[in-house]
């Protein structure tokens, strides 16, 4: 302890002068040693530069990438173009589907059917997820439900909604929105059940008590578990859609993009079919990159829940 105290004093003593008196000392300036990367800060940054910063940029490299090697494989190999059409003709089969309203109907279609049963998905996930919140009943039936079937395949649902339904379009909603349900509410489930338990005595604690507990408290800390089932959802129902709609549309002798892909495939148009393939990835990417990156950059990532 004396070694100690005698250390301490010592420090003091140079800091502070061997009187207490507060010793100032002089001021130097330190010399600029350089950039550590060699790199003069004070340039602007080169257009190379930039485009490598740039994320846009470089998702379109890559996709630049890849038409080239579509291209170049069909065209330089030689392959048949009832086997596999080059990037030019799939393209062009689209321009004239979409020129004559052939495609723009289907998709119109496709996507009626997808959003009708979007939201039929999100309203029971709403429900089931609501009452797995409010009690314990809820949460057993919630948890015990998803485990039976978020592992389905929707599409295994076929047969059965072909006998309660028929071959209507209530077929193809039910087939879908039970894609949807069980994904969203899976993950809204385990955005709840994480959030911070001071988040929840916050709340208590302000007197916010059964829904508005849910709207104020658990859904602003969970959105990021919230946002990720909306898109997982979103990808399960779009691939479901296509894929029931070749076996109704088989059955209606018309349909959506999956009765399109189907039909054309039945008459050997194999550009058409890469056309019908090609607007269902278009779509996809549109969504994603449209509206769930929007609501993405104006949610979580402004709030700094995600970087």
């Amino acid at each position: 302890m004396v070694k100690a105290a005698t250390d301490l004093d010592t420090q003091l003593g140079t800091e502070f002068g061997t009187h207490g008196v507060l010793v100032v000392r002089p001021e130097y300036e330190i010399a600029d040693g350089g950039n550590a990367g060699g790199e003069d800060v004070t340039q602007p940054r080169s257009v190379v530069a930039r485009a490598a910063g740039s994320e846009a940029v470089r998702k379109l490299t890559v996709l630049t990438l890849l038409i080239a090697l579509w291209q170049g494989y069909t065209v330089l190999g030689q392959v048949d173009p009832l086997v596999f059409p080059s990037f030019s003709a799939t393209v062009a089969a689209l321009g004239k589907s979409i020129a004559d309203g052939e495609m723009l109907g289907r998709v119109m279609m496709s996507l009626r059917t997808l959003l009708e049963s979007y939201v039929l998905g999100l309203a029971c996930a709403a429900v089931l997820t609501i009452a797995a919140v409010r009690s314990a009943f809820g949460r057993d039936l919630l948890g015990t439900l998803t485990a039976m079937f978020n592992p389905l395949p929707a599409i295994a649902l076929v047969p059965v909604a072909m006998l309660w339904f028929g071959l209507g379009p209530m077929s193809l909603t039910f087939v879908v929105a039970n894609s949807v349900l069980w994904a969203v509410a899976l993950n809204i489930q385990t955005g709840f059940a994480s959030v911070s338990p001071t988040f929840r005595m916050v709340g208590r604690n302000y007197g916010i008590k059964g829904l508005g507990f849910i709207y104020k408290i658990l859904i602003p800390a969970a959105f990021p578990s919230i946002l990720t089932g909306l898109k997982v959802g979103w990808a399960f129902a779009w691939r479901t859609l296509i894929a029931a709609e070749l076996v109704f549309g088989a059955n209606q002798g018309s349909g959506g993009l999956g009765w399109f892909i189907f039909e054309n495939s039945q008459n050997l148009f194999t550009a058409k079919v890469f056309a019908g393939l090609l607007m269902v990835m278009i779509i996809g990417v549109v969504v994603e990159n449209g509206i769930f990156q929007t609501i993405e950059a104006r949610t979580i990532r402004r709030w700094g829940m995600q970087h």
